[in-house]
């Protein structure tokens, strides 16, 4: 890959009421300068609500596109002051990266952290009332705009500016942008179902899924 990529930023959040009826959530983030530890559950001091949906050694770390977020403000302009880095919830905002750049498996070393990219992101509710729009998460699906989860390999420390390097990429046949659509439509060929029965770093409720639909 002769993409380079870079770490824009990294964002945490508390668990605080969200939308007019108060959810527990910890989808607003607050950018965070210096080192920051990143342990198999997720990055420290970032708290979850729902470990359906955030959290967990398949769930540990979220990561998107800073290259996403002129789309998002210009098909948008309402919420262009929230279409920022961290906007989405995202952990970590990467520069110099889309998931068409990705295939589904890839390690990045960040900082001393190694990170796996294992699966999208499904968005629910919380998005939508982050932005008191329920457009938005369906908006998120057309676009293919997902962002992805990494599982962690290996803990270590992580600063924004530190490089995001490639130094494994298991499955350079199964671009990432295609469990996106996969994922979102729920449906696969059977070749694609074969290949993901199988396919290492993929999570595991993924490979469940090809397996029973294959």
């Amino acid at each position: 890959m002769t993409i380079r990529a870079r770490l824009h930023s990294v964002q945490l959040g508390r668990i605080a009421p969200l939308g007019p009826q108060g959810v527990p959530s910890g989808f607003v983030k607050s950018r965070i300068d210096g080192p920051v530890a990143v342990t198999s559950l997720g990055l420290a001091g970032d708290e979850t609500a729902d470990l359906s949906v955030h959290g967990g050694p398949e769930k540990a770390v979220y990561a998107y596109s800073a290259a996403h977020y002129p789309a998002w403000a210009a098909e948008h302009p309402e919420h262009a002051a929230l279409f920022i880095p961290g906007g989405v919830g995202e952990n970590l905002t990467i520069d110099g990266w889309v998931e068409a750049d990705l295939c589904v498996g890839d390690v990045h070393r960040i900082g001393t952290a190694h990170l796996q990219v294992c699966q999208p992101r499904q968005p629910c509710f919380k998005f939508a009332l982050r932005f008191n729009d329920n457009r938005l998460p369906k908006a998120m699906v057309r676009s293919g705009r997902a962002g992805w989860y990494y599982r962690v390999i290996e803990e270590g420390i992580l600063s924004a500016g530190d490089a995001v390097e490639l130094v494994d990429r298991p499955n350079p046949g199964f671009c990432f942008d295609q469990l996106v659509t996969i994922v979102n439509a729920r449906c696969a060929t059977t070749d694609e179902l074969a290949a993901m029965a199988a396919m290492e770093g993929l999570a595991s409720k993924l490979r469940a899924w090809a397996r029973s639909a294959a």
